[in-house]
């Protein structure tokens, strides 16, 4: 379900300041839209156990920072064990 139309983009206030630029770039809010001043940055997005790094481009532009970081991890499947016999 998309976001209304009536509702603007949301970008957190932490990321209009000025001490954002300078300081450690961690977010932990998965929704907020990233704005095209992040260019070329590395940024911390929080995926709810550790944060994982991403690198904004200009395709990025307008997209939730959720969307580029995975949440789940990938089930793998056991394989069938092989029986070890003993030969005389």
């Amino acid at each position: 379900m998309s976001r209304s139309s009536w509702k603007l983009n949301y970008i957190p206030n932490s990321f209009l300041r000025t001490s954002f630029i300078h300081k450690s770039k961690q977010i932990w809010n998965r929704g907020a839209i990233i704005p095209s001043f992040l260019v070329g940055q590395l940024i911390k997005v929080h995926n709810g156990k550790e944060f994982k790094i991403i690198k904004i481009t200009e395709e990025k532009i307008g997209y939730k920072f959720g969307e580029f970081v995975t949440t789940r991890k990938p089930y793998m499947y056991k394989g069938k064990k092989k029986i070890i016999t003993k030969r005389k």
